[in-house]
């Protein structure tokens, strides 16, 4: 068959479905009839496109053919087929019909414009099945052809409606449009935390030669491995969720839906997509090929998944998918506490959130009491294993509670906030010496900016009805230092942290009448235009200070 003698007359693919209707030997299969079948609907039938991926749409049980032509060559042709599940597990398979080398016919002399296609000669074919698969894994077939031959696909879901890419090309020599792989895929997981795994892989060979367009992608869940892109996207989208475009992702801003959540840091992409079935993690790194994922949970098997990513056709290649169990969380420390005395507990946000404390009770009433120092800080208290109180402390917090003797009251402190907190804690049968000094409606210093000057400033705190000693500190500071002083600063640290120099006085006041329980102080002696820290600590019987609300204030600069 001269395909470009064929060129001057019918189209190929017309004069194929004319030729091989007529042709086709007696079947051996049902697929094989049903292509015969197909023939004769030719002209509306699917064309496969060379060097495209193309995406098809399956209905559950009925099956969706495209045809694709090779022409007749003098060297062996290679070409390939990739067919990417995005879902359930599909059936696919590949049918060739070959016709003969010859095609009976005569030419009309002096016409070269028109042909007479023999109806008594037949031209022998065969229709052979070359390939079949069934399965979810991307699957690729590598074929080789010199002869004219019309090729069928055919595909079937018979779980459910699903979506499939299909991929064909005879160009075999001008690049890939899936990223390489390597000769081992697998992804080693090289160390396991308590809340971080960490994984490497071998580069693939499309990073090493186009470093600039191929990244690596890796997605975590909790649920199992994906065998593609396709079909991780598909079960998160299936979960209710709109996903971007594809997990090729440019750095270039797009809309993310309220269950997402976009970390971009170190070069870095993260979406954390919010599931039914827990959180979908991907993050796209480059070409860095190990990787550290923080922030899992302990105790819980994760599944690894590493894509190969072209940014340029966003096709995409899978690793070979693992998972790994994080370690359990550690048992808190617990730690024994005394009638009256004083603790202090430093939570680490990052490494150690939580800590545990216990008290064996020798009164039936026992009074915990609790001074926030920085950060944020949940208790939670159980006597004999039962909760007795639970809650967010903010400033100072008594718990008075009622039992029996020997009763066992555990303590659990726990950072809410990913930066250091710290609380201090004491517990005592002795309500009527309590561990912090009567305090005041609010522990605000204010400062009256008409009373400022160049060289001094008046300030003013609320006192209480039980007469307690005051002292005042003061520091000078610059304009960028204020918000990192006033974050920062720690509640419960005394006036045994500050210089000597920074001492400004001490004073005792109380007032039966709290309307009148307000004390003032000028303090001179300062710089003009100068910004000042000012603190303000109370002391109570107990010796413990318990610190005011840091106050800044700026003389004035001209006078």
């Amino acid at each position: 068959l001269k395909m470009s003698w064929l060129r001057f007359y019918l189209p190929l693919h017309v004069l194929m479905a004319a030729c091989l209707c007529h042709s086709i030997k007696a079947p051996t299969t049902s697929s094989q009839q049903s292509f015969r079948t197909d023939l004769f609907n030719f002209y509306h039938s699917l064309i496969l496109a060379d060097g495209k991926e193309t995406t098809v749409h399956l209905m559950k049980d009925i099956p969706k053919r495209y045809y694709f032509v090779l022409e007749e060559s003098r060297v062996l042709s290679p070409f390939t087929i990739t067919v990417t599940p995005c879902d359930v597990p599909i059936e696919w398979s590949i049918f060739v019909h070959k016709a003969s080398a010859s095609l009976p016919g005569k030419e009309t002399q002096g016409d070269h414009d028109t042909q007479e296609v023999s109806k008594s000669q037949k031209a022998p074919s065969v229709v052979s099945t070359i390939f079949n698969y069934k399965g979810n894994s991307v699957e690729t077939y590598m074929g080789m052809s010199s002869h004219s031959a019309l090729y069928m696909l055919e595909f079937l879901s018979t779980e459910r409606d699903t979506h499939i890419t299909v991929y064909l090309t005879t160009d075999t020599t001008s690049g890939h449009l899936y990223p390489e792989l390597p000769m081992d895929p697998r992804i080693d997981v090289i160390g396991v935390g308590h809340t971080t795994v960490t994984l490497t892989w071998k580069h693939s060979p499309s990073v090493l030669q186009h470093r600039e367009s191929i990244q690596y992608c890796l997605l975590v869940n909790e649920k199992h491995n994906y065998k593609s892109l396709c079909a991780a996207e598909t079960a998160i989208r299936s979960s209710g969720m709109k996903l971007p475009p594809t997990l090729a992702l440019s750095l270039s801003p797009y809309l993310l839906e309220p269950q997402q959540v976009m970390i971009l840091s170190n070069s870095e992409l993260s979406i954390i997509n919010k599931v039914s079935s827990g959180e979908v993690r991907q993050i796209c790194m480059g070409t860095k090929n190990t990787y550290t994922v923080p922030n899992l949970s302990p105790s819980t098997q994760y599944y690894f998944d590493v894509f190969v990513v072209n940014l340029l056709t966003n096709a995409s290649a899978a690793y070979t998918g693992t998972f790994a169990r994080t370690l359990e969380e550690p048992e808190p420390k617990v730690t024994e506490l005394k009638d009256g005395k004083v603790i202090q507990v430093v939570l680490d946000g990052q490494k150690q959130k939580s800590y545990s404390l216990q008290y064996q009770a020798r009164h039936k009433k026992v009074q915990f009491s609790f001074q926030l120092c920085r950060g944020q800080v949940r208790v939670h208290i159980t006597r004999n294993g039962k909760t007795v109180a639970s809650e967010n402390i903010s400033g100072l917090k008594y718990f008075s509670l009622k039992g029996k003797l020997l009763d066992t009251y555990l303590v659990q402190l726990r950072s809410t906030e990913e930066s250091n907190s710290s609380v201090k804690v004491q517990v005592s049968p002795h309500f009527h010496k309590p561990l912090f000094p009567l305090l005041p409606e609010s522990l605000k210093i204010k400062s009256f900016s008409k009373l400022r000057t160049c060289n001094s400033v008046t300030i003013a705190w609320l006192g209480t009805q039980e007469k307690s000693k005051y002292c005042v500190y003061k520091r000078r500071i610059e304009e960028d230092q204020v918000w990192r002083e006033l974050q920062s600063a720690d509640r419960c640290s005394g006036p045994e942290s500050r210089h000597k120099s920074e001492k400004v006085l001490c004073k005792y006041f109380y007032d039966l009448n709290l309307q009148r329980a307000v004390t003032t102080e000028t303090i001179k002696g300062l710089d003009a235009g100068t910004l000042y820290l000012f603190d303000v600590y109370l002391f109570g019987p107990s010796g413990i200070p318990v610190r005011y609300h840091s106050k800044v204030v700026k003389t004035r600069k001209k006078c």
